[in-house]
C-alpha cells in the first residue's frame, strides 16, 4: 500500500500545526465559534448533537496495522473506547474534546493520516472498491487510480470552495461494489474493443433530498486520460454549479438543470484545453504509485485444515457468508462483520481494532480495508488459515455469519448523535437484526441489503437498499418510510416509494411483513428478494404491507 512521502508528511504535520493555532484560539475567545466553524469544517471536525465529531479519513479504505492499532489509541485516550466506521470508509470519533483534537491530528500524522477534506465544500474522501486488489473479478487494482486522485484533490487551489461537496469512487471490477452510480463522478473500469483497460465515467449521481443514478457522460475513457478529464468536470461544475441554493447546488441538480449534453460539451471542450497542460506528468506519478500497490507475496501451504473445518456447521455457515473468492484460488477475501445482531452497525471497541490489526498482520499480508457497508475485510487469507482466523474472531464478537443478510444493515449515526437527524436509525437497525435472529430466518432470506437513514440527507443509502427505510419528523414524531428494490450495484436503480409512513414502534413488524411476502412468492429458495421484486413489481408487497398493517390496527 502506499506510504507517505516526505512531502506528504510535511504537508500534513503544517495542517496540524496550523489547526492547533486556530483550536488555541478558540478557547481563548479571540476566535468565536461562527469564526471557528469553516476552519474546524475544513480539518473534519464537526459539533454535533452532544459533542465534537472528528471525521478521519481512510482514502480507498485502505489501513495497514500499525494505523488500525493508533486509531484504537486514539479511541481508548481521548474518546470512550470506539470508533465508528461510516459509508464513506471513514472512521469517526464522536466524543473528542476540543483542546484534545489538536493531539488527536498530531497522533495521526505519526501513521500517515489525517481529516483534511473529510468536510466542507471540496473533493472528499475518494473511495474504492473494498475488495480491491484482491478481487476474482477484477480488471486491475484501482487503488493506484485512486491515489492519484487523493493526491490531485488534496488541496487543489480551485477546488476548495466549489458549490458543494464532491464524491468520487471508483471500481476496477464489472461487479460494482463501490456505489458509482450514486456518486459525483463514479469510475467503473472497463476493457474496450482492443482489450485495453479504461473508464466508464458517470457523473451527476447522488443520493439525498434529490436521488439520482448518474448518467454516463463517456462510454470509455483511456486510463492516461483520466486526471484531466476529472478535473474538466469538475472545473465544468464550479463554474455552473449553483451557489444561490444549497439544496440545488450539487453537480447532480447542475447536470440535469443544463441537461447531459450541454455539459457534456463544455467538459470535452475543458478537457481539449487542459490536456497538453499535463504532459504526461500524471502518468509517471501513476507509475510510481502503482509499485507500492504490487501484490503481497503469496505463499503456498496445504488446504487439508480448511478442508476438515468445513465440517463444522458453525465455521461452514461463517464461509458460506463471510468468504468471496480472491484472485489467488488458494486465498479468500475475509469480511469481518462489525454487526453482531443486536450492535451498532460499524461500531468497534479499541479492543476489537487492535485484535483486527494482529489478525491482518498474522494472517493478512498487513492489509486492512474499511467497506462503505460498514465492515472490515482482511483482503488477503491463506484459506489454510481460515480456522484459526475465526477461532481469533469468535471470542471478540467478530464472528457473526452475516455478511450480505438481513443483519447486516447499513445504517447512520441517525438522532442518536447527528445533529440534522430527523430520526432514530441505531435502535431500528439493532430491533430488525434481533429479530431475525430470533426468528432464524436469515439465511433461509438470502441476500438482502437494508439500509437506514436517519434523515433526508440519506447517509445511509436507503435509495439503494433492498429495503430502504428512512426517519422524518411529522409534527414532532418519528415517522419512517419504506422503499422497496432499490440496488447500487452496476444495476443501480432507485427504490420504489411504498406508500404512508409507519411510526418507531411498527417498523420492525413491516419489515417482517415484507420479507414473508417474499419467502411466500420467490419461485424457489434460489431466487433472491431482488430478483423476486422485479418479477412481480411492489404491488404484492404494498399488499402484504398495508393490507397487514391496517388488519392489526383494527
Amino acid at each position: 500500500m502506499y506510504d507517505y512521502t516526505d512531502f506528504d508528511a510535511a504537508f500534513v504535520r503544517e495542517r496540524v500545526a496550523q489547526f492547533s493555532a486556530q483550536v488555541a484560539r478558540r478557547i481563548d475567545g479571540s476566535l468565536t465559534e461562527e469564526e471557528f466553524r469553516p476552519l474546524r469544517l475544513m480539518n473534519g471536525l464537526y459539533l454535533q448533537l452532544h459533542a465534537y465529531m472528528l471525521r478521519i479519513a481512510v482514502p480507498y479504505g485502505t489501513l495497514n496495522p500499525r494505523q488500525m492499532r493508533q486509531l484504537a489509541m486514539i479511541a481508548e485516550t481521548w474518546d470512550r473506547g470506539y470508533g465508528h466506521f461510516t459509508t464513506r470508509q471513514n472512521i469517526q470519533f464522536n466524543w473528542p474534546k476540543l483542546p484534545d483534537v489538536p493531539k488527536i491530528l498530531s497522533a495521526l500524522a505519526d501513521v500517515g493520516m489525517h481529516s483534511i477534506q473529510t468536510s466542507g465544500n471540496t473533493i472528499r474522501n475518494v473511495t474504492a472498491d473494498h475488495f480491491a486488489g484482491a478481487a476474482a473479478d477484477e480488471i486491475e487494482d484501482p487503488r493506484p487510480v485512486a491515489e492519484l486522485l487523493r493526491q490531485w484533490s488534496t488541496d487543489h487551489p480551485e477546488f476548495q470552495f466549489l458549490p458543494r461537496k464532491f464524491k468520487i469512487a471508483v471500481t476496477g471490477s464489472p461487479n460494482d461494489r463501490a456505489v458509482t452510480r450514486a456518486h459525483d463522478i463514479g469510475l467503473r473500469m472497463i476493457r474496450n474493443d482492443r482489450g485495453e483497460p479504461g473508464f466508464e465515467v458517470i457523473v451527476g449521481g447522488g443520493l439525498g433530498r434529490t436521488p439520482m443514478i448518474g448518467p454516463v457522460i463517456r462510454d470509455f475513457l483511456p486510463k492516461a486520460d483520466l486526471l484531466p478529464y476529472c478535473e474538466a468536470i469538475v472545473a465544468t461544475y464550479n463554474m455552473l454549479g449553483r451557489r444561490d441554493n444549497k439544496f440545488k447546488a450539487r453537480i447532480k441538480i447542475t447536470v440535469f438543470e443544463n441537461g447531459l449534453d450541454k455539459f457534456r460539451a463544455l467538459v470535452e471542450e475543458r478537457f481539449q484545453a487542459l490536456r497538453p497542460q499535463f504532459g504526461g506528468a500524471d502518468q509517471a506519478l501513476l507509475a510510481e504509485i502503482e509499485r507500492a500497490f504490487a501484490p503481497p507475496d503469496y505463499v503456498q501451504k496445504p488446504l487439508a485444515p480448511y478442508h476438515a473445518a468445513l465440517t463444522d456447521p458453525v465455521f461452514r455457515a461463517w464461509a458460506d457468508t463471510n468468504l468471496s473468492p480472491h484472485k489467488n484460488p488458494d486465498y479468500a477475501v475475509v469480511s469481518i462483520s462489525l454487526k453482531a445482531h443486536g450492535e451498532t452497525p460499524g461500531n468497534a471497541s479499541a479492543a476489537q481494532m487492535r485484535l483486527m490489526a494482529d489478525l491482518a498482520e498474522t494472517y493478512g499480508h498487513s492489509e486492512l480495508r474499511v467497506s462503505h457497508e460498514q465492515n472490515i475485510i482482511l483482503p488477503h487469507v491463506h484459506r489454510a488459515d481460515l480456522p484459526a482466523l475465526h477461532a481469533a474472531l469468535k471470542p471478540a464478537g467478530l464472528a457473526t455469519a452475516n455478511i450480505g443478510l438481513i443483519s447486516d444493515i447499513i445504517a447512520c449515526p441517525g438522532m442518536d448523535y447527528c445533529t440534522l437527524a430527523t430520526a432514530r436509525a441505531i435502535p431500528v437497525a439493532q430491533e430488525i437484526a434481533q429479530r431475525f435472529d430470533a426468528l432464524k430466518l436469515e439465511h433461509e432470506i438470502g441476500p438482502m441489503k437494508i439500509k437506514i437513514s436517519g434523515c433526508i440527507n440519506a447517509c445511509g443509502h436507503h435509495h439503494v437498499g433492498h429495503i430502504g427505510i428512512l426517519g422524518l419528523d411529522r409534527a414532532g414524531v418519528e415517522n419512517y418510510q419504506i422503499t422497496l428494490g432499490g440496488d447500487g450495484t452496476e444495476d443501480a436503480v432507485l427504490g420504489d416509494k411504498t406508500g404512508p409512513g409507519f411510526a418507531y414502534d411498527e417498523v420492525t413488524d413491516a419489515v417482517e411483513r415484507i420479507v414473508r411476502a417474499y419467502l411466500e412468492m420467490r419461485h424457489d429458495p434460489s431466487e433472491t428478494f431482488l430478483a423476486t421484486y422485479r418479477r412481480l413489481g411492489p404491488a404484492p408487497f404494498k399488499s402484504a404491507l398495508y393490507q397487514e398493517a391496517d388488519a392489526n390496527a383494527a
